[in-house]
Parts: C-alpha cells; structure tokens; sequence
C-alpha cells in the first residue's frame, strides 16, 4: 500500500485558528464495510468518541446516487462542526471529511479510519482554517 504522510498546512498560529480540517481521499476500501450502514453507524460512533468530540444527534447515513456515484453518505453532525463521508460502492473510494473548531489528533482520526474500511490507497490533507476578516 503507498504510505503517504499528513501535510499540515498552516496560515497563522494555534492561536488564531479557526477550525482544523482533515480530508481523507481512500481508494480501494473494503468493498463490505461500505455497503454496510451498520459498520459506517459504528466507525462515526467510535471516531467521535476516540477524538473527544461530542455528537449532535443521531448521525444520518443515506444511500443515493447512481453509476460510479452511488453509495451511502455519512453526515454526523459535532458540537464543534461536523464529520462527513460519501462512499462510492462502484469505485471502492471513500471520501471523509472532519471539520472542528476544537483541536484532535487526525493520526487518531486516519486510525480509526483504517480500522473499519482498510484502505489501499489514501490520500490525506490537513489545514488549519481561518478566514481573513
């Protein structure tokens, strides 16, 4: 599998970012975990606890789409943002995306990631986030 590391790519300090944002582009998943609701139900549950965010409500899992498109789409909404997903079933590709305004560890993040859907490929970005007012 090609090993890619995370880039951080900061604009200003800790200490006037606004937010952290990791994006995930993963090829070759396991083709079960990301047709199954109940494996997605359990990887956002398990990553929200793991990188100390708190859930706002119930995630909602919806599959939609057509052709290489189709899939389920994950949206777990968190006090400090939200956690993203779309799952291409034809393509195997899964697309994750984790916004907050409180500090995690995206290491913690990829691990959990890689425990549910096995990943062959990823490629990862990280940003910190700050608008110029």
């Amino acid at each position: 599998m090609r090993r890619r590391t995370l880039k951080h790519r900061r604009r200003g300090t800790r200490r006037n970012t606004w937010g952290y944002h990791l994006c995930v582009d993963a090829g070759k998943c396991d083709p079960d975990a990301i047709r199954s609701k109940e494996v997605i139900r359990a990887f956002v549950k398990e990553l929200v606890e793991r990188i100390d965010m708190k859930a706002y409500g119930p995630p909602r899992i919806v599959m939609f789409g057509t052709g290489d498109k189709k899939g389920y789409t994950l949206v777990q909404l968190i006090e400090t943002s939200d956690i993203t997903c779309h799952f291409s079933e034809d393509t195997g590709a899964a697309y994750l995306d984790i916004f907050s305004c409180k500090t995690f560890s995206p290491q913690v993040a990829l691990n959990v990631f890689d425990k549910y859907f096995h990943p062959q490929s990823k490629c990862v970005r990280f940003f910190h986030r700050q608008a110029r007012v």
